[in-house]
């Protein structure tokens, strides 16, 4: 069961600004990458469940989140269809987020109360999302559509909250270009969790790069 309701999750996206995207099958190497995470002021993981038995790694990630890092929302990302949805909420995942619309995993969701961001491309996939719900819009793939698109859409729809993933990185010009054009906040993988980091173990140097992202946002911001 979700320890955060939909507020809850909305209110954190919004606040840091910034969910960082990961995926490993090594558990241990998962707990090491959240923990830095979380000590660079991180509050969400989007955990993107695109391995066999990934579902195996979320579980014990999340109950390590649960013990060790008070306040950490851990959620899941890749979810194609409602029971991927399904088996991941009975894990605790406090949001779901898809790489396009489907209204079978909205309704799962909305069902238990749960955040879910589809990945949307287009205007009327917006409104579609947002009329059965939606909080915070994917703009996937970012890297495609850029913030000018964000800025465009934002013009006769103001209210419209939304996330980009993909051509986000952690560089000021990138990260004010976004901000400014109106994203309620980023996803960002291995931009922000390189292979490099994963591969010398650098937990540390994670750290500091999420530290410094996060200020680099509410400068940008502010």
């Amino acid at each position: 069961m979700a320890q955060f309701s939909r507020i809850e999750v909305a209110t954190a996206m919004k606040e840091t600004g910034m969910v960082p995207l990961f995926y490993h099958p090594d558990v241990e190497l998962g707990k090491k990458v959240l923990k830095a995470c979380y000590d660079g002021g991180a509050r969400l993981m989007e955990f993107t469940a695109r391995g066999d038995f990934a579902f195996e790694v979320f579980s014990e990630l999340n109950k390590y989140g649960l013990k060790e890092l008070p306040g950490m929302i851990m959620g899941v990302g890749s979810i194609t269809d409602a029971g991927g949805a399904s088996m991941y909420l009975q894990m605790g995942a406090n949001f779901i987020v898809t790489p396009s619309l489907r209204e079978d995993i909205a309704i799962v969701c909305n069902r238990r109360k749960v955040l879910w961001s589809p990945g949307c491309g287009s205007l009327t996939e917006i409104n579609k999302a947002e009329e059965l719900g939606c909080e915070i819009i994917k703009l996937f793939s970012g890297s495609t559509y850029g913030p000018d698109f964000v800025k465009a859409i934002r013009g006769p729809q103001p209210w419209t909250s939304i996330m980009p993933t993909g051509g986000v990185n952690t560089e000021e010009a990138n990260l004010r270009a976004w901000f400014e054009a109106g994203v309620t906040c980023v996803g960002m993988g291995s931009k922000l969790i390189s292979k490099d980091i994963l591969a010398n173990k650098d937990f540390e140097n994670l750290e500091n790069l999420v530290r410094n992202t996060l200020g680099t946002i509410n400068k940008v911001r502010n």
